[in-house]
């Protein structure tokens, strides 16, 4: 079954605390930052994560999307909120997919159950990207102790004990 994550990025940035600071000194630096650690939470889950921001106050009058690292990020056109374009995704997704929305805003929480999709808030979002950062730094460090060793695994006692003197007498 396929899985789908779709995130109201501004409602992820404000209620997130690392990125609710980054935001009050630069929004762009907020929505980079949140995208870089959704494109890596992605990876290790495997799924595919659609982030919406709101351009509701903008001019343009087109809805604007790219993919970026497996992520399509995707912003509003003017007057659409992205609460609008969320609800609408939903509408368009595979049958029998798992599509889940991670926003706390409750209205739209409701909402989108309402459509058949599940709710996460963005407090449980944000502990389960910390929990799949620590995995990947634990499988980062095993990798990294594994492959050091391989290459003493493969020397002969002989050159191992040449090698260790030598290193000693440094």
């Amino acid at each position: 079954m396929e899985e789908f994550l779709i995130v109201d990025g501004y409602n992820i940035i404000n209620n997130w605390p690392n990125l609710a600071e980054l935001k009050d000194h630069n929004l762009e630096h907020a929505r980079d930052k949140l995208l870089e650690t959704l494109q890596n939470y992605a990876a290790y889950k495997n799924i595919k994560i659609i982030l919406v921001f709101d351009a509701h106050l903008s001019e343009s009058k087109m809805r604007s999307s790219y993919l970026e690292n497996g992520v399509e990020v995707i912003y509003s056109k003017k007057g659409e909120t992205a609460d609008m374009v969320i609800e609408k995704i939903i509408d368009c997704m595979p049958p029998r997919s798992k599509v889940i929305v991670a926003t706390s805003d409750w209205a739209e929480q409701r909402l989108v159950m309402g459509k058949g999709a599940l709710r996460m808030p963005a407090r449980e979002l944000y502990y389960k990207v910390q929990s799949a950062e620590k995995n990947i730094k634990k499988t980062i460090e095993k990798t990294k102790k594994k492959s050091s060793s391989l290459l003493e695994a493969q020397l002969e006692e002989e050159v191992r004990k040449k090698l260790e003197a030598w290193r000693r007498k440094s």
